[in-house]
């Protein structure tokens, strides 16, 4: 990629996409577009065809999509499955129709069965089922690896896939009702330390930054007690308690958001699609008509190799914020996959290495978010 290089950044006000779009500033990258999701909706066919039409980007760096937590996997299932198929095919196949010269897909470790061999590699891809609260997303994502695959393949495109271990970092998604375990954790330890100091003045400003279920600052002191209750905060006799679900035993990888987007800059400024084919297969150049070789899972891992369990990250997290009260492990709620260990030594190969260690990486995400809490 050239410094002046057009780069459009699908998805660049969330976790994933905002910390692609620092990665590019700090690189000297100075033609990067984007549009919200209310300025264009990547759902719908015609809106996305006439944006590549207009702009013409020479690189697509592919962020955008629905994500959530195990309860919002769980709910929203038709969501999750048709708003990101239509999002990354609608970008893939405009991408392909206007020649963009290099895209990268961002899919998730969620792609991996449920009980693939520990720490997962790439070639584990549909080799066995997958966890069921996640499944219509996990099939998304699959499909967008196979896509990217397909184009490459029968048109000669340049498109990647990679696939990051689980992300937290500035921009999270903090929302109790759909957020992922790391920062659903953080702000619910945080609810708990000033709920059991009676910091009121502090909980109607979390409140007002980001209302649960449309329950804000605004609200009377019993419907707030209610809402951090049905989430897990709560005072039990002058005890203050945190409830986590499941038994606290799965296995979780976690990867500081500012180094997966590293990662992505780095694989788009020095990788192509025909240099992983030949690192895997040893082909130097594809032919589209050999029905012998068998390209397959040419996407990558990005993750860290490390993990811990639920229920040390949520120590970690207690200590961090602060919160003295006790954690309570509901066991009648689903666990989700007992492990989910990338193995990262695909792009270790091809000279990438991740740089924060999670307990700093959840410092820094605390700060950043009590900045958000004191913004005006």
């Amino acid at each position: 990629m050239e410094k002046h290089s057009k780069i459009y950044i699908a998805g660049h006000r969330g976790l994933v996409g905002s910390a692609i779009v620092k990665a590019l500033q700090k690189k000297g990258y100075t033609n990067l577009i984007y549009r919200t999701h209310q300025e264009l909706d990547l759902t719908d066919t015609d809106a996305v065809s006439d944006f590549f039409q207009q702009e013409k980007p020479d690189y697509v760096f592919l962020a955008a999509a629905k994500v959530g937590g195990i309860m919002a996997n769980h709910l929203y299932r038709a969501d999750f499955i048709y708003q990101n198929l239509m999002i990354q095919n609608n970008v893939i196949h405009q991408s392909y129709l206007h020649g963009v010269k290099k895209l990268l897909f961002l899919g998730s470790t969620c792609i991996y069965p449920k009980n693939a061999p520990q720490p997962m590699k790439e070639e584990a891809l549909l080799t066995g089922v997958l966890e069921y609260t996640n499944e219509p997303y996990a099939i998304a994502k699959i499909a967008g690896i196979k896509t990217v695959e397909s184009y490459n393949l029968q048109y000669g495109t340049n498109f990647m896939s990679v696939m990051p271990t689980n992300l937290y970092g500035p921009n999270d998604n903090f929302n109790l009702e759909k957020s992922h375990v790391l920062p659903a954790l953080l702000r619910k330890m945080h609810l708990g330390k000033l709920l059991e100091t009676d910091d009121w003045k502090a909980i109607r400003k979390d409140l007002n930054t980001n209302p649960i279920e449309n329950i804000t600052g605004q609200n009377s002191e019993e419907e707030i007690l209610t809402i951090l209750k049905k989430y897990g905060v709560y005072k039990k006799g002058t005890q203050t308690e945190v409830m986590i679900w499941g038994t606290g035993k799965p296995m979780r990888e976690f990867l500081w958001s500012e180094d997966m987007a590293d990662a992505c800059v780095f694989i788009m400024e020095n990788l192509n699609f025909s240099d992983i084919v030949k690192q895997q297969f040893g082909i130097d150049e594809i032919d589209r008509y050999d029905t012998k070789t068998e390209i397959r899972n040419t996407h990558i891992n990005i993750g860290t190799g490390k993990e811990i369990s639920i229920k040390d990250l949520a120590q970690t997290i207690k200590k961090i914020s602060g919160f003295n009260g006790k954690l309570f492990f509901d066991t009648g709620k689903p666990d989700g996959t007992l492990r989910k260990l990338t193995d990262p030594s695909k792009l270790k190969q091809l000279g990438w290495q991740y740089q924060v260690e999670l307990e700093n990486g959840i410092e820094k995400l605390y700060a950043w978010y009590l900045n958000t809490l004191h913004e005006d």
